[in-house]
């Protein structure tokens, strides 16, 4: 028996670019299975089809999440120290209190973990809503730690951040429009609070990538120049003019381009400087999000990367502004942050297991045609028997546009289905024929760039797009995919994913490379009874808060995993949802259910075993896994 050709760790890693996005928590072990380094490359490392497996063993459902807390622990300690590092080296004589915005991911371990190893750095929480301030409120913070509130705001919002000041608490109410700064006069007066002010500056400004749109002059949130000056007097006229403390500039999410990061600091540095000439007394520079996730590993501004490292982003902030307010003599400003994407996105992997495939047809030569098969069916038939390096591309045009004729036959009735599915048979042979030719030719001809996509497997996943990865359906985002194991094998297969959902956007077909977007992942062929795991890295950021429930398909479980030198341990596992918590968010109690399916059962012609089996199973269901289980 033939074996596979063995492959190095770094040939997995290079086709994978497990390197190039890892940020140095993840390799290909010797063993080629894909291992987790939570505490970086030098630090200890996980098999991650073990941990799979020891989950199963458990009887634990795929799909399911893995968290890494150490993982949360070191982009929180990196962030700050380049901050810190930054500060020292360019002489910055403010400091830096970084800010965590919760939107990002509230998952419980995310929030407390983040909060937990943020202490030491006194960072602090952001909250855009008021379940957000209510939850961030009972958080063990650093008292130095700022808790800013953005979004829209109500009376009751206003009125929950000034309590919150009145228990210590370091909260800056962010005035996102004119109208909120009557609104926070008038119930600090109420309470008797003295409140913390921002203000948010509507950034001329504009950030790269997905999020662009949201910057600039047409942003949703903001103060105009105008309404800024306006805030001001109003202020010194109500004897609140030193509750100003913060300025707030917020770029966009996921910005890729470092000029257009250096571009905003610069403008927000300017304002922060007028505003003091005004007479605020400033203390504070929110430069907002944007520190941008190289998803793709290709570090360039396409939407899916970023043209830097955390270093260049603390360095480029620190010097523009230093720059910036020095030359108008004015103070270093406590400069802040409020990078959520950077923190969560790395600490989060979804385990795939593949439990079908669907592989187009013409992987074996066809037999040749009956005597009685169409012309054209014979037509393809010869074409193939021709097909040679020297005429492949003559040979693909004549045979797609004998099998395009063939389908307007078939529609008019003048094709059987046996010639269609013998036309097929051929036709797609062929196209495999054509594509290992153009394989190995230094150029590609452009008609034939759509013969991997056209000839790949479909990988059936079990999972559904639209809960675990929303993302990649609602805006295209593209994750890092690799198999779990295997990785000492040359993956021989070219596939696109489809999960499980009755919904035919609900697959991948664009993955990750350093120059394009794929429109196949490498992988390896399916072996029975075998089974065959996918992970997909860097979900930790607004995937579990944005999925949905289409088709009914609840929050998989999670596991909680720590790594040490002795081995890694599963410190705690959160079941995923029943069916019958995700019917129950549609407003139908499994009471009710069950009480009219037993109408129904007790009406039917089932003998009385049946109508109890039927009753169980029904219960049972309800009880069960929303996805496929064995």
């Amino acid at each position: 028996m033939k074996t596979a050709r063995r492959f190095s760790p770094k040939e997995a890693e290079e086709i994978y670019l497990v390197p190039h996005w890892g940020a140095g928590f993840f390799r290909v072990g010797r063993d080629g299975e894909l291992e987790v380094t939570p505490q970086g490359p030098q630090g200890p490392a996980a098999s991650l089809q073990e941990i799979v497996e020891a989950l199963r063993d458990e009887g634990r459902p795929l799909p399911l999440v893995l968290r890494f807390p150490q993982i949360l622990e070191a982009r929180v300690r990196d962030l700050n120290e380049a901050f810190l590092k930054a500060m020292a080296k360019y002489e910055y004589r403010g400091t830096y209190r970084g800010v965590y915005p919760v939107k990002v991911n509230q998952r419980r371990l995310v929030l407390e973990t983040v909060a937990r190893a943020g202490r030491p750095y006194h960072f602090g929480l952001e909250a855009g809503s008021k379940p957000e301030l209510a939850l961030i409120l009972a958080q063990d913070l650093s008292p130095e730690a700022l808790i800013t509130t953005n979004g829209f705001k109500d009376d009751d919002f206003v009125r929950l951040a000034l309590m919150g000041r009145k228990l210590g608490r370091n909260v800056v109410i962010t005035l996102e429009k004119f109208a909120e700064l009557a609104r926070v006069v008038r119930l600090s007066k109420e309470l008797g609070v003295k409140p913390l002010l921002g203000i948010r500056y509507k950034l001329k400004a504009k950030g790269a990538g997905q999020w662009e749109a949201s910057g600039g002059e047409n942003a949703k949130f903001g103060l105009t120049t105008p309404e800024i000056v306006r805030a001001v007097e109003i202020l010194r006229e109500e004897g609140l003019l030193d509750t100003l403390v913060m300025l707030h500039a917020h770029i966009g999410s996921q910005v890729t381009d470092i000029r257009k990061v250096k571009q905003a600091v610069r403008e927000a540095a300017q304002t922060y400087v007028q505003l003091r000439k005004l007479g605020a007394p400033l203390q504070y520079l929110n430069l907002g999000g944007g520190l941008a996730v190289d998803y793709d590993g290709s570090k360039t501004n396409f939407y899916a990367s970023a043209n830097y490292t955390l270093s260049e982003y603390a360095e480029n902030l620190v010097y523009v502004t230093k720059e910036v307010v020095e030359a108008q003599g004015e103070p270093h400003p406590i400069l802040v942050t409020e990078s959520g994407r950077a923190i969560t996105a790395y600490h989060q992997v979804l385990v795939l297991e593949v439990i079908d495939v669907i592989t187009p047809p013409g992987e074996k030569r066809p037999d040749p045609p009956p005597e009685e098969a169409h012309p054209l069916v014979k037509e393809l038939w010869e074409s193939l028997q021709s097909l040679s390096p020297k005429n492949f591309q003559e040979v693909y045009h004549d045979a797609f546009a004998d099998k395009e004729t063939l389908q307007t036959l078939y529609d008019l009735g003048l094709v059987s289905l046996r010639d269609r599915a013998l036309a097929e048979e051929l036709f797609y042979h062929i196209a495999r024929r054509v594509q290992a030719i153009a394989q190995n030719l230094p150029y590609v001809p452009d008609e034939l760039e759509d013969l991997e996509k056209l000839l790949a497997d479909k990988l059936v996943c079990n999972f559904s797009l639209f809960q675990s990865l929303p993302d990649a359906w609602a805006i295209h985002q593209l994750f890092p995919i690799v198999p779990l194991s295997r990785l000492h094998e040359p993956p021989t297969r070219r596939a696109t994913l489809v999960d499980i959902s009755c919904d035919s956007d609900g697959k991948i077909d664009r993955f990750i490379d350093l120059h394009d977007v794929r429109q196949t992942l490498p992988v390896h062929a399916l072996r029975p009874g075998e089974p065959y795991y996918l992970g997909v890295f860097l979900v930790g950021a607004y995937q579990d808060v944005l999925g949905s429930h289409h088709n009914l398909f609840g929050q998989v479980g999670e596991a909680h995993v720590v790594v040490s030198e002795e081995g890694f341990a599963i410190e705690r596992y959160v079941p995923g949802e029943s069916a019958e918590e995700t019917i129950a968010r549609m407003g139908f109690t499994s009471r009710e259910l069950f009480q009219g399916l037993e109408k129904l059962v007790r009406q039917s012609r089932l003998s009385p075993s049946e109508k109890g089996a039927f009753l169980e199973r029904y219960t049972r269901e309800l009880q069960g896994y929303t996805y496929l289980e064995d």
